[in-house]
């Protein structure tokens, strides 16, 4: 079998790495940025609708902080902060691995904005490594909603992700999203290939 058959059976998703970044809910917004305040989108992310704003905000934890860290729109009904376990070691917390939403019993953190602070109770976490599928993918595809996936990652240093979730909606753009320690130990960046090989 030549490359190109080989490739055009594989199973091949799109990998986009996600850097540390939060979703503010409504009320969250206006208390760090105003009342009435609206994000400005920068740029379009690769799920339809959820876009990179131009407005960051400084993460402050326990034991160190982080500045310019980037607001992903539209906000959400509850704020949401996605770290990897490097940036959690220099805030001075422990988070869990959560998929996203999943947030109760999370540690938090102060957020700083140019109107104002949060102390939040909770919401950090470090999200679990999960693929977007739309849902004629997965048919064809043979995947489920919540499925766990093996997916082989074959940048400079290959290796295979086990536990990786699939989320599966029409809503969805195809996207496996890893985080920047994920995206270092494999040695990929986004716009690289991952190749599902059990699940």
């Amino acid at each position: 079998m030549s490359e190109q058959q080989q490739q055009s059976t594989e199973r091949l998703v799109p990998i986009g790495v996600s850097a540390r970044h939060i979703h503010l809910s409504k009320d969250h917004l206006e208390q760090l940025f105003g009342a009435g305040y609206a994000l400005k989108p920068l740029k379009p992310l690769s799920q339809p609708g959820q876009f990179a704003a131009e407005e960051t905000v400084e993460l402050e934890g326990p034991k160190g902080s982080f500045g310019k860290v980037r607001i992903l729109g539209p906000t959400r009904g509850r704020t949401q902060i996605e770290v990897s376990r490097t940036d959690a070691f220099t805030l001075g917390i422990d988070p869990p691995v959560r998929e996203s939403g999943s947030i109760d019993g999370t540690p938090g953190l102060i957020v700083k904005g140019p109107k104002g602070r949060i102390e939040l109770e909770e919401g950090v976490i470090v999200a679990a490594r999960h693929i977007h599928f739309h849902t004629s993918e997965a048919e064809a595809w043979g995947i489920r909603d919540k499925d766990r996936l093996h997916v082989r990652l074959q940048g400079e240093r290959p290796l295979i992700f086990t536990d990786v979730l699939a989320r599966v909606s029409p809503q969805y753009g195809l996207d496996l999203h890893i985080d920047t320690d994920e995206a270092n130990a494999a040695g990929v960046k986004t716009g690289d290939r991952a190749v599902i090989v059990q699940g």
